[in-house]
């Protein structure tokens, strides 16, 4: 199954660090001209705008104090109402509680349903990647498998301090501890699906392509 041209996609991407969660949503999002929502980004821009859930997001970094529900769901709020989200679109990094998964719900209407999808690997794999992996130290883009220097400016390459094996391990543990109850909370519906992320890039992609396709044909 395929999906057409007027169907309307809500993705929700789902997957520990490492999983390849944010390569494989920009992707589909580029494939089906979708916009790709990354909570990093919209909270960069909506602090860079001056918006209000901006400048409150402004006041508890400067204030050191982690960043509540309350902020990330009024900033995805935002993002979502914006017209280029109305034919749909691919959420990476939200939500992350199930506070915030029971607040997507309510932003969203009936006109397309949500579809969750989950990338797994296994955690050697996972630890292997993330060990592995180089950024550039200038402009801290990350490099592909292979690269000796950055794609992009061309500056050295160096390990992610928080990317050594123990520190790796414990993060994967917070994640699967954190995440679980919304895994758990999505994982009843129709439209949730699962795929192996421990396959090449391409071949995820068919995966991710064809778990989107069945789920919407689930719903109807």
């Amino acid at each position: 199954m395929t999906l057409g041209s007027n169907v309307a996609v809500r993705l929700v991407m789902l997957g520990p660090p490492g999983a390849g969660k944010g390569t494989q949503a920009a992707r589909f999002a580029r494939t089906h001209g979708l916009p790709k929502i990354s909570t990093g980004d919209i909270l960069r821009d909506a602090v860079q705008e001056g918006t209000e859930m901006g400048r409150a997001a402004r006041e508890v970094m400067d204030a050191g104090r982690l960043m509540g529900d309350d902020i990330m769901i009024g900033i995805v709020k935002e993002r979502l109402e914006r017209p280029d989200a109305d034919a749909g679109f691919v959420l990476d990094g939200f939500p992350r509680t199930v506070a915030q998964a029971q607040a997507l719900d309510s932003l969203v209407d009936d006109a397309a349903p949500l579809v969750i999808v989950d990338i797994e690997v296994p955690t050697d794999t996972l630890v292997k990647r993330l060990a592995t992996r180089r950024i550039c130290g200038a402009c801290r883009l990350g490099a592909p498998p292979g690269a000796t220097g950055c794609p992009k400016c061309g500056g050295a390459l160096v390990q992610r301090v928080d990317d050594n094996e123990h520190v790796v391990r414990e993060r994967l543990q917070v994640y699967e501890r954190s995440t679980q109850p919304i895994v758990d909370f999505y994982g009843r519906r129709n439209t949730f699906r699962s795929i192996d992320g421990d396959q090449t890039e391409d071949s995820v992609a068919a995966d991710l392509a064809a778990a989107v396709a069945s789920a919407l044909g689930a719903r109807r």
